[in-house]
């Protein structure tokens, strides 16, 4: 989000919190949310991408609402309201084509009208057969988490993303040859499937709470957290939602001062420290190690500064519309060791990890009496690795990844291991512990920062003392 977007959104959160009845703020945060969907979504050189993706996000979402009412449970006449609110702010942004002063709320003018009304047709039907009770067998909802994965598989490998550009660009009418993979830029997918994918896995194991079509569809596109995060988990998110809401001097002030500090933290220390951090170019120009430590350690302050500053400006925002996102960092790098920073370090991205791949592929290699070692070698190896894959599907990642999950199983041992045998005062030991594991984390950063292995291979070389 830009300066000025933040700002809007802020000015309407201070609007919605003088709204003192429950139903009107939350009519009003839907209805904010799907249009911020279709705003923040950034320009595309595909004919009309940048209004197709949002309006995907927005029909997927209702779908899966859709599929995972609960059986013998109906859609009521709110949900149906909440429909009709969707489609009428879907439909009014492409129809703004037509409007030459006020076009447009998407970064380029809306598609055809004709084209949308089938589409939102499809998406109806789709969305009633489904809450109809059509496609809600157990298999049918492990084959939605499959195809969900293979959209997020598609959008993070540069060669399927370019492949599928060629695609798109030959259904506009566009030259394929000039498709790229930037051609995709699909706002917020990554955290939105991270949702999506949440509630399906809780309605298979039973833990989900029966929502209505407005209260999913503010929490999957919830437009505080829908670039960056936190992921949030719907049954906290519910509470919020349903709760009586008063703006007051405490909620305020609260708001005001994590708006300030995600400001200053992002678009001060951030994007400063961003103009000398660790980046292919200077990489590839570095020659000593000195410089070489001091553009990393720029990268690893920035990265902070960037993410947890938007964290900020995200729980700011939606403290004014009366919700609490969790929170996603607690001082990372003054941590004592590699789990506590992983502990602390995008803690809702974490919790995800470990809720539904770490715990239940433990669970499982435990059921078949392996060794404790392998068992935490290989858990902490797969869940490092799809962390590494979640930022991209690139060589780079992939080890950044392993180098992680590596890293967590030698601390998982020696923690074992030095339990009974203490070596170092406590705090010395803390001291030691913190300057180590920030220095594990920001070589890794190498790998995270860079293209290819053999620029960040080079710049390895180079801050350990050797040649370029």
């Amino acid at each position: 989000m830009t300066l000025a977007q933040i700002g809007i959104f802020a000015a309407l959160g201070l609007l919605a919190g003088a709204v003192q009845t429950r139903l009107p703020r939350r009519w009003a945060m839907l209805a904010l949310s799907v249009l911020a969907v279709f705003w923040l979504q950034p320009a595309l050189p595909i004919r009309g991408l940048d209004f197709w993706l949002p309006l995907v996000s927005l029909g997927l979402s209702a779908a899966v609402w859709a599929i995972t009412l609960p059986s013998g449970i109906r859609a009521e006449r709110r949900d149906g309201i909440a429909g009709l609110v969707i489609l009428a702010l879907a439909l009014g942004v492409a129809l703004t084509r037509h409007l030459p002063g006020l076009c447009c709320l998407t970064p380029s003018r809306p598609p055809e009208t004709l084209p949308v009304l089938i589409a939102l047709a499809a998406f109806v039907g789709l969305v009633w057969l489904a809450a109809r009770g059509f496609g809600r067998q157990p298999w049918t909802l492990h084959a939605r988490v499959a195809a969900l994965a293979l959209i997020f598989v598609i959008l993070k490998s540069e060669p399927l993303t370019g492949a599928a550009a060629a695609g798109l660009r030959s259904l506009a009418g566009q030259n394929p040859a000039l498709a790229a993979p930037v051609d995709i830029r699909w706002l917020g997918f990554s955290y939105l499937a991270f949702r999506l994918i949440h509630v399906l896995r809780d309605r298979l194991s039973g833990r989900l709470p029966v929502l209505h079509l407005d209260e999913f569809l503010t929490y999957a596109v919830f437009f505080p957290a829908l670039t960056a995060g936190p992921i949030d988990r719907i049954e906290r998110f519910q509470k919020d939602l349903q709760a009586d809401f008063r703006m007051d001097a405490t909620r305020l002030q609260a708001a005001g001062e994590r708006l300030a500090q995600g400001l200053f933290m992002k678009f001060v220390l951030g994007d400063g420290l961003a103009l000398f951090a660790l980046n292919p170019q200077n990489a590839a120009q570095v020659q000593t190690g000195g410089w070489a430590w001091l553009l990393l350690y720029a990268y690893a302050l920035r990265l902070f500064f960037d993410f947890a500053g938007y964290t900020h400006i995200a729980i700011g925002l939606g403290l004014l519309f009366g919700v609490r996102l969790s929170e996603n960092f607690n001082r990372p790098y003054l941590q004592p060791n590699l789990t506590a920073f992983w502990n602390t370090w995008h803690m809702t991205l974490t919790s995800w990890l470990r809720a539904y791949i770490f715990s239940p592929f433990t669970r499982a290699l435990r059921a078949r009496r392996w060794p404790a070692g392998p068992i935490i070698l290989l858990s902490q190896l797969l869940t490092m690795l799809l962390v590494g894959l979640w930022h991209g599907i690139t060589w780079n990642f992939i080890i950044w990844g392993l180098w992680h999950g590596l890293g967590l199983f030698v601390h998982n041992r020696w923690a074992g291991w030095a339990k009974d045998r203490p070596a170092l005062p406590p705090r010395l030991a803390a001291l030691g512990g913190g300057l180590l594991t920030f220095h594990f984390v920001a070589l890794g950063w190498v790998w995270f920062a860079l293209p290819t292995p053999q620029l960040a291979g080079r710049v390895l070389r180079v801050l350990l003392g050797g040649a370029p």
